[in-house]
């Protein structure tokens, strides 16, 4: 029986492999899938909207949810940012029927499919190259050079972590990679 409720789907990738395209592809491919809007203390930038893209939290706001028990899931991913999973959230999205749909680093990925295990489908999304995956962080012209140097060190780390996860994208060819994902979400979901 086709039930979405309770199942999540995780794309998780290193900065710049494509994995928020193909979320956005997802979702409006799929009516029974909602985004799980996170939580972070990092600065919004101009394009983002507050509860659509990310809750933007101060660190304090941040901590005092840490301490009411509020996050599935955060850490810090940098010195200072946090980034979490407000349990309010996947309850949201739960109740309307709907599967979750994740846009979240590694770490995150790991940790929810630690704690959910066979409710989450984790999809890691590789870029074609290093190089490539460089060159698309530095024509998004939103980091600073300190800042970029920071997410390309992340990025050799992370292109390492894809054995943790359930099926490995790689984003080449977008209209590919977004077959390859409908594919792996319609297996996952009527399963």
């Amino acid at each position: 029986m086709f039930q979405p409720k309770g199942k999540m789907v995780v794309l998780t990738a290193p900065s710049g492999a494509g994995k928020t395209t193909l979320v956005r592809h997802l979702l409006n491919y799929y009516g029974y899938l909602d985004f799980s809007v996170s939580a972070t203390t990092r600065a919004k930038r101009e394009h983002e909207q507050e509860g659509v893209d990310y809750f933007f939290l101060s660190e304090e706001e941040f901590r005092q949810k840490i301490e009411e028990d509020a996050f599935v899931e955060w850490e810090e991913v940098y010195n200072g940012q946090y980034y979490g999973t407000l349990r309010s959230e996947m309850q949201r999205i739960w109740e309307e029927d709907k599967a979750i749909v994740f846009d979240i680093d590694v770490n995150g990925a790991s940790k929810l499919k630690e704690k959910f295990g066979e409710q989450c489908l984790t999809i890691f999304v590789k870029p074609p190259s290093i190089d490539t995956l460089v060159e698309r962080l530095k024509k998004r012209a939103t980091e600073t050079e300190a800042s970029l140097i920071k997410r390309i060190d992340k990025v050799k780390r992370e292109i390492g972590y894809e054995n943790r996860f359930d099926a490995v994208i790689v984003n080449d060819l977008l209209e590919v990679a977004k077959k390859e994902a409908e594919v792996l979400v319609d297996n996952f979901i009527h399963h």
